[in-house]
């Protein structure tokens, strides 16, 4: 799965054998059990272990903290990624990385590990607001990628065939498809919902509990709470020490969160909401934007209802301007409304054949979305050769076709390329006083290129839905 976080995934984690003599202590584990009582030395083995029983909490998780562990992690990380308070880049601390490793490992060992301050930057959303991003310090990266790897091994077992973000193996277009299919069978009513400032409002107090739901393992929650109160220094140098949130755009945030999720609504709603429904209930979740289905009004009502009081359990609050309950019936479609879903508009119409479909078509919004994403980047590298401009306009192409390649988005995505072509015809003529291209002889250079229209009936499984700001 291609993670939001934007690191490289080379290879998986699979030592627990510190150096030096470490073997002993971290095998026994933080509170002084011993292999032979249910430790593990490897993720594969933990993975079985956690796969067996899905209410098994799991020890001696800290002593895969080590330095062989900690390169698989360097190795996997961007290279090219922003810098974090310390200002130390990849390239830098490769030059002494053995002893950079074991420094690190040492310090961990001897409970002398300190995490450092977060660096908070602010992008724009496509709403015109500024979305917070924490950036941690290299080591801290390293370090989060481990215990990231361990808190997946964990909890993935049990986590809800209703959760597709963060994942192995799941995309948001996964999501996109799966939520046409449970619309189409018996669903009336729709309550589609987003929790407002998730990351800035997640309780560390809850989310502890929550993790220690699967870890035993008082040196590894400790850690993890380390990360959680550490300040956050702004722009303007001011530090801050927050009592509630995660930074979102840290390694290990995703996971968390994930995790949190999965508690508050996705098990809540099989175990609790659904017994009390008269009829089927389905829910569809990617990260914080959710969508819930029902068969009679009366459910999608009373669920409606008691959503806000179980995220204020938690420290959390719906986005008005978001969260909503609509009809959405094949037999009464002048009445029923559209909704968007990860960049999709859902809407019931009738086919050429005269049978009631669900059609998925490429959201307006998304669509203003991804022309204004391109002018951005192109201000960005508009002093690049055309060549790598092409090549990279192909790319992002490519990627927009794979993820909305949809059977009845055909026109969609035509009209995408003839967005993208007349406005990238129109930046490339303002890099020079003296117009560079006339129309014929730029779409003879596109097609060269291949850079072209989508001719593809096939319906790809896509890409997860943030490759697209990577190629960026």
């Amino acid at each position: 799965m291609k993670r939001s976080s934007g690191s490289e995934r080379p290879g998986r984690l699979m030592h627990s054998e510190p150096m030096d003599g470490w073997r002993e202590t971290a095998i026994a584990g933080p509170e002084g059990h011993g292999a032979g009582c249910g430790v593990y030395t490897s993720l594969p083995a933990i993975a079985k272990a956690a796969k067996r029983d899905g209410n098994r909490r799991f020890r001696g998780l800290y002593s895969m903290l080590n330095r062989v562990n900690f390169e698989v992690a360097f190795r996997a990380l961007r290279k090219d990624a922003a810098t974090g308070i310390d200002g130390v880049t990849w390239r830098e601390y490769e030059k002494e990385l053995s002893l950079n490793l074991l420094d690190l490992e040492t310090r961990l060992k001897e409970k002398r590990y300190r995490a450092k301050l977060v660096k908070r930057v602010f992008i724009p959303k496509s709403n015109g607001k500024l979305r917070p991003i924490g950036i941690p310090a290299l080591e801290d990266k390293i370090v989060q990628y481990v215990v990231r790897e361990i808190l997946e091994t964990l909890f993935e077992p049990i986590f809800r065939e209703s959760s597709f973000a963060y994942r192995p193996n799941r995309s948001a277009k996964q999501a996109a498809l799966k939520l046409q299919d449970e619309l189409r069978s018996w669903c009336t009513w729709v309550v589609e919902s987003d929790i407002s400032g998730f990351f800035d409002n997640v309780s560390h107090e809850w989310m502890l509990k929550m993790l220690e739901r699967r870890v035993n393992d008082r040196a590894l929650i400790g850690l993890i709470r380390k990360w959680l109160r550490a300040g956050v220094m702004q722009p303007d140098g001011m530090v801050e020490h927050p009592e509630y949130g995660t930074p979102q755009g840290s390694i290990i945030s995703p996971v968390p969160a994930n995790i949190y999720l999965h508690y508050i609504l996705d098990l809540w709603f099989e175990q609790e909401v659904k017994k009390r429904m008269t009829g089927r209930a389905f829910l569809i979740r990617y990260a914080d934007d959710f969508v819930v289905g029902f068969r009679y009004h009366s459910d999608a009502q009373r669920f409606f209802k008691q959503l806000p009081d179980r995220m204020k359990k938690f420290g959390l609050t719906l986005a008005k301007e978001k969260t909503r309950k609509f009809m959405f019936n094949r037999f009464h479609k002048e009445r029923s409304e559209t909704f968007d879903f990860l960049g999709f508009e859902y809407r019931w119409v009738v086919s050429r054949k005269g049978k009631d479909i669900i059609r998925l078509r490429t959201s307006p919004k998304r669509q203003r979305r991804i022309i204004q994403d391109l002018k951005v980047w192109f201000k960005k590298n508009q002093n690049k050769r055309l060549w790598w401009v092409l090549g990279m306009v192909k790319a992002k192409l490519r990627g927009l076709y794979n993820y909305f390649g949809v059977i009845g988005n055909s026109s969609k995505l035509n009209e995408m390329y003839i967005l993208y072509k007349e406005t990238l015809f129109r930046l490339l003529n303002r890099r020079s006083q003296r117009k560079s291209f006339n129309k014929k002889t730029f779409t003879y250079i596109l097609n060269q290129h291949g850079i072209v229209r989508h001719k593809s009936r096939i319906v790809d499984t896509g890409i997860q839905e943030s490759f697209l700001s990577q190629l960026a």
